[in-house]
């Protein structure tokens, strides 16, 4: 069965639209990687100031060739650097990951 990786993100309320931009701004990074499922990022509604990134994966050794490979190269390289060559600041304050395994799921009913 598939796994999920949920990293909760801490984002103070003026930071939340750079992160949402930045996500935006990402389109294909993680979706075009072998093993890839499902992305979503959920946005708080009330009550805590963490965000959820959710991804899907076939498997464990999936996700860690993405955090190898594409993650890591996305963080680490020049790519979204401001105009005088640094890094953006992060948007969130605080990460933690957590990991599930897939052991049961529903879909929709056809009509």
């Amino acid at each position: 069965m598939s796994i999920v990786k949920i990293n909760a993100l801490t984002v103070p309320e003026e930071q939340r639209e750079v992160l949402e931009k930045r996500f935006g701004s990402r389109a294909g990074t993680v979706e075009n990687s072998d093993g890839f499922e499902w992305f979503e990022l959920l946005r708080p509604i009330e009550g805590t100031d963490q965000y959820l990134v959710y991804t899907r994966w076939r498997d464990e050794e999936s996700f860690q060739a993405w955090m190898e490979g594409p993650m890591k190269a996305a963080h680490q390289g020049t790519q979204g650097t401001q105009g005088d060559g640094e890094r953006p600041k992060p948007a969130a304050s605080g990460s933690t990951v957590w990991s599930f395994e897939v052991v049961q799921q529903a879909a929709p009913k056809s009509a």
